[in-house]
């Protein structure tokens, strides 16, 4: 493809993704964290869309949310992913991106992670020399232990380390889940401070067919955020036992350090869609999961 046909402007879905599995095996010298985790992307997902200008650096989020708790322009993680990908490529000119939320911030379901991840496959579909999804995951790997998963064209994947170490899986059959979302967040740093890491290994050794079916995933699904995050918020654990005990839940769980949870269902139906969850201030909403993502799309 010559330069002259190259997109200037691409829409990515940035898609959530909820953790099937979530252990900290170890804690760094350096205050970093080792996991072993199982990434699912699921279909709630923002919107991002990324132009190249030929010199100013923007970046505009839209949707009904508090902006300022996205905090300052250069800290967020779809600003510094599109830094990162100029400065190790060379990349002339600037760029302009758009963030049109509809994932919840600070939950646990990825957001700013996936935004990230979807700027930086955004970069590479405009990029006169493609650095590919190796490349894309290294330069992911510095910016959180959920974006390297994000900005992959995974679905499904085991992933240990800070996030960059991947197994692809094929993914268990799509499944509708309920998501149930706090009006707070958990801050993640603390969350970390909550846990008891284990001296050694604690890795799990996995069977790839285990992977595929539900019912293998459902004796699998542990997060050690839970214990800590419910006994400090108590409408947590309420909302996580009352899904445990429904007879058309496979799996329950919360969704990375929380404060979102979701539910898996055996069924193929849900009638329930965003209501409040009793007194507790946690909406609900639907959402499934996915097969496949989408490339960048251009629109210009």
């Amino acid at each position: 493809m010559s330069a002259r046909e190259l997109p200037r402007a691409v829409k990515v879905a940035a898609q959530a993704k909820i953790n099937l599995r979530l252990r900290v095996v170890a804690r760094e010298t350096s205050g970093y964290h080792q996991i072993e985790t199982l990434f699912h992307r699921i279909s709630l997902a923002d919107t991002v869309r990324v132009r190249r200008t030929t010199g100013a650096r923007t970046l505009d989020v839209l949707g009904d949310m508090d902006t300022a708790a996205l905090g300052p322009v250069e800290q967020n993680l779809a600003w510094r992913a599109a830094k990162a990908y100029a400065d190790a490529t060379g990349m002339h000119g600037g760029f302009a991106i758009e963030l049109e939320k509809a994932i919840p911030v600070g939950g646990g379901l990825g957001g700013g992670s996936a935004d990230a991840g979807a700027v930086l496959r955004a970069m590479d579909a405009m990029a006169d020399v493609p650095v590919g999804e190796y490349e894309l995951v290294r330069l992911a790997a510095a910016l959180g232990s959920d974006v390297p998963f994000l900005a992959s064209e995974h679905a499904f994947a085991l992933a240990w380390g800070r996030g960059e170490r991947m197994m692809a899986l094929a993914p268990p059959p799509q499944r509708k889940i309920r998501l149930f979302l706090p009006d707070f967040g958990v801050n993640t740093a603390e969350a970390y401070g909550w846990l008891s890491v284990p001296d050694g290994p604690a890795a799990h050794v996995f069977h790839p067919p285990q992977l595929e079916r539900w019912e293998s995933l459902a004796l699998l699904a542990v997060n050690d955020f839970e214990p800590a995050v419910a006994a400090r918020h108590q409408e947590i654990a309420a909302v996580l036992a009352a899904q445990r005990a429904d007879p058309s839940v496979e799996l329950a769980m919360l969704s990375g350090s929380g404060s979102s949870m979701f539910a898996v269902l055996r069924g193929e139906t849900d009638q329930s869609v965003q209501q409040p969850i009793g007194d507790a201030g946690i909406r609900m909403m639907t959402s499934h999961t996915i097969h496949r993502v989408e490339p960048p799309t251009r629109i210009e």
